[in-house]
């Protein structure tokens, strides 16, 4: 397939190209009618010179002269004969001799403005003459009708030279207006189209360059609009790349410090063991609470390992049995909770059966340590989507946690927790082309409900 030149595939020019093309469109509806009206009113000027003819050879005095003037008045009026009716009785007759067949008749008074066109048209498309009957009421005389027999051919180069005319006043008008139409809008629109293109071009090879953010007009109207919200989302996108930045730098630095963090607290455990058998009955004492607190500070440097891992490794995909997914994550909550596994044990989802188990570890952990009693899972199947919901008898979430739920370190409702268990379950489900969702949490319990793709067997 051809392709145009880059210059004529640009807006200005397609806007050029239509203005053109609609106004020549509507030149050509307005040149049919009045084609077919010049056509109509040429024939009902034949029509009156022909009654003035008529109205001439009667005040002749002599049948000599008659003849003689009859002659001149057929061609004064291109018109082999012409016959002339006032009243019921009183006929005038030019042309004695006989006519040639006539190749078609019209009647000026019965003329539709649809057939008309017709008429016109099937005019135009002629090659060679026609022999025309022409009669309509005379505009000379009311009550007198007249009748002609003449040649199509001279009415037909004078419609070609009006046509002409119109064609050469119609690519006049289509020029200027098409001017005209084509700088108003390629000022009022084209070129601030332009600078907004090129001022998202120019933030997308460097979006963290602050000077490349696009400075909007004072307009007011739709492009002026456009131009403070490209803006807005323009100063958002930095700020989110420039805290993100300093999020990637502030976590460098995390992950190096926990490592030697966690070195040093297995250090720590291996003396905590040793001091679980000490003699002295307080340190004894002390050596649980110790275990728990360097437990706790284990758990907490893996969790932030965790979470800023949570995007990074790619899926595994495979067909996940769901029953017995959720069957193993409910052993992380231990004893604390009762669990009850309502999901069929014929659905499997699609997805990476490590990570998924973590989201659904994550929320056993957060029911037990909540003083849940009991929870329970249930799914169903719809339009190829798995949704699973799990419910607690918890004592519900603050409102503050609820506002805060799926944000890392600020969702926990424990003074001692880092709120990343749901930051990394949603991460989790996003990679995965799911969601997590907080359904309802009161005094009566907490719901969430997950959405999976359904395994489907490839072929």
């Amino acid at each position: 397939m051809m392709r145009l030149p880059r210059s004529f595939r640009s807006l200005s020019a397609r806007l050029l190209v239509l203005t053109v093309f609609f106004v020549m469109l509507a030149e050509l509806l307005i040149y049919a009618p009045s084609i077919a009206r010049f056509r109509i009113v040429y024939l009902a000027d034949r029509l009156a010179d022909a009654h003035i003819a008529a109205l001439a050879l009667e005040a002749a005095p002599t049948r000599a002269v008659d003849e003689a003037l009859e002659k001149r008045l057929l061609r004064q009026v291109s018109a082999y004969s012409v016959e002339l009716r006032v009243g019921e009785h009183t006929t005038y007759m030019l042309g004695g001799s006989m006519p040639p067949d006539v190749d078609a008749a019209f009647d000026l008074d019965e003329t539709m403005a649809v057939s008309s066109i017709w008429d016109a048209a099937y005019t135009l498309a002629q090659t060679g003459n026609r022999v025309l009957q022409v009669s309509g009421a005379s505009s000379r005389e009311p009550g007198a009708r007249v009748e002609i027999t003449m040649d199509e051919w001279p009415m037909r180069e004078e419609m070609i030279a009006y046509s002409e005319r119109i064609l050469l006043l119609s690519l006049v008008i289509s020029a200027l207006t098409a001017a005209a139409v084509f700088l108003t809008l390629h000022w009022l629109m084209v070129r601030p189209m332009g600078r907004l293109t090129e001022a998202m071009v120019r933030f997308g090879t460097d979006p963290e360059d602050q000077r490349r953010i696009h400075a909007p007009s004072e307009r007011s109207d739709e492009i002026g609009t456009a131009e403070h919200q490209l803006a807005g989302m323009q100063r958002r996108l930095h700020a989110a790349l420039s805290h993100r930045a300093h999020l990637a730098a502030v976590g460098e630095g995390v992950a190096k410090i926990n490592h030697d963090l966690r070195n040093m607290l297995a250090s720590a455990q291996l003396v905590s063991d040793s001091l679980g058998e000490s003699r002295d009955p307080r340190v004894r004492k002390a050596v649980p609470t110790l275990v728990g607190a360097l437990d706790r500070a284990v758990g907490l440097c893996t969790r932030v390992v965790d979470f800023a891992r949570a995007g990074g490794p790619r899926l595994m995909l495979e067909a996940v049995p769901l029953a017995e997914l959720i069957d193993d994550a409910a052993g992380v909550a231990g004893k604390g909770a009762a669990w009850t596994n309502g999901v069929e044990p014929g659905i499997a989802v699609e997805g990476d059966r490590e990570q998924l188990f973590r989201v659904f570890a994550n929320l056993a952990r957060n029911a037990a340590e909540a003083g849940a009693k009991a929870v329970s899972a249930t799914a169903r199947v719809r339009d190829e989507r798995v949704h699973v919901t799990v419910a607690d008898d918890g004592p519900g979430l603050p409102e503050r946690a609820r506002d805060n739920l799926f944000r890392p370190f600020q969702g926990s409702t424990r003074p001692d927790g880092s709120g990343l268990g749901l930051a990394i379950a949603r991460e989790i489900m996003r990679a995965h082309g799911g969601s997590i969702r907080l359904i309802s949490s009161d005094g009566a319990g907490t719901v969430f409900r997950l959405d999976f793709a359904m395994h489907r067997e490839r072929r």
